[in-house]
C-alpha cells in the first residue's frame, strides 16, 4: 500500500471516528479540510472505502439503518439508495494505532496536516513527537531555501527574488507557529489543543 493510500484510509476512519457519513460528505470533507485531498475523485475515494469495507474497518448501510447487501458489490449508491459508511470497532483500533505510528510522513507537507487534523484523538507525548520533527523539517528546508538564495541572489530577477523571499518568510512563519503548538503542548498537555 502507497504512503497516500494509507493517508487516506487514516483520514477516512479519523473522519468516520467522528460519526458515520456518505461517500459525498467525506469527499467534501476531505476536499475541504485535509489539504492533502483537495483534487480527491471520485474514483480514488470508493476504491478506498471498499478496501475498508473489505478489511471490515468500516461497515456500510442505507439512510433506513438496514446493511447493504453484500451481492451489492460496489461501496457506490445514488439517490434514496444512498450508502452510509461508519467505523466499526476494528477501524477504530487501527485508527488509533495509526494515531500512534510515529514515520517521516507524519512530517511531510500532506502527512503532517492530515495528522494535525486528528490530534485530538492523538495521544500527547505522539502529538509532540510530530510536532518537533515537523519543525525539523522546515527548518532544515529553511536552512536549504537560505543558502540556495545567497549562491543565487545576484542572478535572480526582481520577480524571482521576491518570489525566494516569500518562501522564506513563509517557512520561517511555520517554525514560529511551530515552536508555539510545541511550547502550548508543553505546558498543557492534556488540553484538547492550542488556545486561540
Amino acid at each position: 500500500m502507497s504512503k497516500r493510500s494509507e493517508l487516506l484510509d487514516f483520514a477516512l476512519l479519523g473522519l468516520l471516528h467522528e460519526g458515520p457519513a456518505h461517500g459525498y460528505e467525506l469527499r467534501r470533507r476531505l476536499n475541504e479540510a485535509l489539504g492533502a485531498f483537495r483534487a480527491l475523485s471520485y474514483g480514488t475515494l470508493y476504491p478506498a472505502l471498499s478496501g475498508l469495507l473489505d478489511r471490515g474497518l468500516i461497515a456500510q448501510s442505507t439512510p433506513a439503518g438496514k446493511p447493504v447487501p453484500a451481492a451489492a458489490g460496489s461501496a457506490r449508491a445514488t439517490g434514496r439508495n444512498r450508502i452510509v459508511y461508519e467505523i466499526t470497532a476494528a477501524g477504530k483500533e487501527a485508527f488509533e494505532e495509526a494515531a500512534r505510528r510515529i514515520d517521516a510522513a507524519a512530517y511531510d507537507d500532506d502527512g503532517f496536516g492530515v495528522r494535525l487534523a486528528f490530534f485530538a484523538r492523538t495521544e500527547a507525548d505522539v502529538r509532540l513527537r510530530i510536532l518537533e520533527g515537523r519543525r525539523s523539517r522546515v527548518e532544515e528546508q529553511l536552512e536549504t531555501v537560505r543558502a540556495n538564495s545567497a549562491k543565487a541572489r545576484e542572478r535572480l530577477d526582481q520577480w524571482t527574488a521576491a518570489l525566494a523571499q516569500h518562501g522564506e518568510d513563509s517557512q520561517e512563519r511555520e517554525v514560529r507557529w511551530l515552536t508555539e503548538l510545541i511550547d502550548a503542548e508543553r505546558r498543557h498537555p492534556n488540553d484538547p489543543g492550542p488556545q486561540p
